[in-house]
């Protein structure tokens, strides 16, 4: 995977793997100064982020792991990892306390890194400095938004699961309809969908879905009322929203939950753009990010 014309280009790290327990953990350590943190989400690994990375190390310590089960994270079965919200942010809370990383963090999410990513905050919310937000969410699916019928055949049916974990379908059909202004390419495609090329590599990718909570009675719903409720404590962080408009999940409506918790963020939104919003257009995105991290110092932020 690794070893293809194309990996070599767009994703030069050293990559680096965290024991847990039986299991590694890959992720991103790359240059030195004030944390930013990048989480990815959904059928996507650490490769979303190698554009922004490269921009940022040169002034930050940026780190980006792979979920387990994804990227180059091991890819355990079901008896070895749980794949739940909270096992999620364990995972995190681990690489971050491993990594002496406690403080001035700036939180770079992008779909379900949003949540994980929130939820982590909401546990120590005194070491987060900065937020960016990517076509995410960290609250409960919007009443105005209908849960999408692909999501509810993937989560729901023995068909679904079978398209997800037999054909790869989730992760090719992301890759396919992820970009809008900017389609991306075969090898493109294929450096997304390259980690999960067996029925056991993809099961991440399936249970991520099935781990959407949608009802009281589903496992990390409460987690998730938690961090919806706690989002206030943040409002007072500088953030930074950057969204693409044709995402035919996380779409205007929850764009418009973003701004109802956090107001004065500054928001970026590409009309013609979809749900991997760096990749559509990375050319503006990335110039924001960095300069939103410039204009918005630590030590002023802290003030």
């Amino acid at each position: 995977m690794i070893d293809s014309p194309l990996m070599k280009k767009e994703y030069p790290f050293e990559g680096n793997f965290l024991p847990m327990g039986p299991l590694k953990y890959h992720y991103l350590d790359e240059g030195q100064g004030d944390p930013v943190v990048m989480l990815h989400g959904n059928p996507s690994w650490s490769f979303y982020y190698r554009n922004l990375a490269k921009e940022l190390r040169s002034n930050h310590r940026v780190v980006v792991p792979d979920h387990m089960g994804c990227g180059l994270s091991d890819k355990p079965a079901d008896s070895l990892y749980s794949f739940t919200l909270k096992q999620r942010v364990d995972d995190l809370e681990a690489l971050l306390d491993h990594l002496d990383i406690k403080k001035n963090i700036t939180l770079v999410v992008h779909d379900w890194g949003g949540m994980i990513g929130m939820a982590f905050a909401t546990r120590y919310p005194e070491r987060i400095a900065r937020l960016v937000f990517l076509n995410t969410a960290a609250f409960h699916l919007p009443e105005s938004k209908t849960f999408p019928a692909a999501l509810r055949i993937c989560r729901d049916t023995q068909f679904g699961a079978f398209l997800v974990q037999g054909f790869n379908l989730f992760a090719w059909a992301a890759a396919v309809v992820g970009c809008k202004r900017n389609p991306m390419q075969q090898e493109l495609r294929k450096a997304y969908c390259s980690p999960y090329d067996n029925w056991q590599h993809r099961i991440a990718t399936l249970r991520f879905v099935q781990d959407i909570p949608l009802e009281p009675t589903d496992p990390g719903y409460d987690l998730i009322t938690e961090v919806q409720e706690g989002l206030h404590r943040f409002a007072k962080l500088p953030i930074c929203i950057c969204w693409g408009e044709k995402d035919f999940v996380f779409d205007l409506n929850f764009l418009a939950e973003w701004k109802k918790h956090f107001p004065q963020a500054a928001v970026h939104s590409f009309a013609d753009c979809g749900h991997y919003i760096l990749e559509d257009a990375k050319e503006e995105v990335i110039p924001i990010i960095s300069q939103f991290l410039a204009d918005n110092p630590l030590k002023a932020a802290a003030s």
